[in-house]
């Protein structure tokens, strides 16, 4: 920090006491001494503020909700409905916190509010889904990918967010962190040593995946995505967690709208057959709920 000008320079010196330089020390070691202090209590404060905690355990498992429906493995792939904006539309994502695509956000808004009531997702998961849809499509015309199977991950793994009895603000994050159990090789359990110093996930043991998506650290760190505009990626905010999900399940140009390419995207997200199941009945089940609101709306 610039030094403090000396606001007796150019002025003749005089012989002060000793007694008297002595406190005029003492006073400015006490200002320094002071202003450190509030310093590093700012540093301090801004750290521990957004730093996240490793969250207790839960009963509330959002899967053990979910039915694995009985279909066979690559026999086929979930019903499909087309996004606001049009799903075979090369559109850029609708990032609502830029005013020229205001238009384009209110689309998305409008129709997210419409089939919340059929679907049972909250209307801003929807539009991180729909965002992600349309976004991964204009990047990756090939892959097809749905926000049906989105919302599908979303519910497995958060309850869109809404884990832990979280509330899912309208910025798109939860009310508080969610962060999954530790990943430390306990029954059924994978163990992975601690990649990111706790920084995403507030445990420097072992990781745990964390946000909406329930992304393990080292994962994000590959596939961190900005879905909402703001420059940052976030994985406890669900337009980014959406998008980067969306990204992962493209990889290797891979065809989500194929039989064989939707098992495969979603093994590669959780290689449990039951687990696939679960996503398939509820992006099945979601596609065929919005698309009956399109057709009476």
């Amino acid at each position: 920090m610039p030094e403090v000008e000396d606001q007796t320079a150019g002025t003749p010196e005089k012989a002060d006491p000793v007694p008297s330089r002595l406190g005029a020390v003492l006073v400015r070691l006490v200002v320094v001494v002071a202003v450190l202090a509030v310093a590093g209590g700012g540093v301090w404060l801004v750290t521990r503020a957004t730093a996240p905690v490793a969250s207790p355990m839960t009963t509330e498992i959002p899967a053990l909700q979910v039915v694995a429906v009985p279909i066979a493995v690559g026999s086929a792939a979930p019903d499909n409905a087309a996004v606001a904006g049009g799903g075979a539309q090369q559109t850029a994502p609708q990032q609502q916190s830029q005013p020229q695509n205001r238009s384009n956000a209110d689309l998305l808004g409008n129709w997210a509010s419409k089939i919340a009531p059929a679907t049972g997702v909250p209307a801003r998961a929807l539009v991180a889904y729909g965002n992600a849809e349309l976004a991964v499509r204009a990047s990756q015309p090939g892959c097809k990918i749905s926000w049906a199977t989105l919302a599908g991950i979303g519910r497995i793994e958060s309850n869109h967010g809404q884990y832990g009895g979280a509330i899912l603000g309208g910025d798109g994050r939860p009310s508080k962190p969610i962060i999954g159990v530790p990943l430390d090789g306990s029954p059924g359990v994978k163990a992975i040593g601690d990649t990111d110093g706790g920084r995403f996930d507030g445990d420097r043991t072992t990781d745990r995946a964390v946000g909406p998506m329930q992304f393990i650290p080292g994962t994000w760190n590959r596939w961190a995505s900005d879905g909402n505009g703001d420059g940052l990626g976030d994985p406890q905010q669900i337009d980014d967690a959406a998008l980067a999900a969306g990204r992962y399940l493209c990889a290797g140009g891979r065809d989500m709208a194929a039989a064989g390419g939707w098992w495969a995207g979603i093994l590669s997200y959780n290689n449990s057959t039951e687990y696939a199941q679960k996503v398939f009945g509820l992006a099945d089940g979601y596609a065929k709920a919005a698309r009956a609101v399109k057709v009476t709306g």
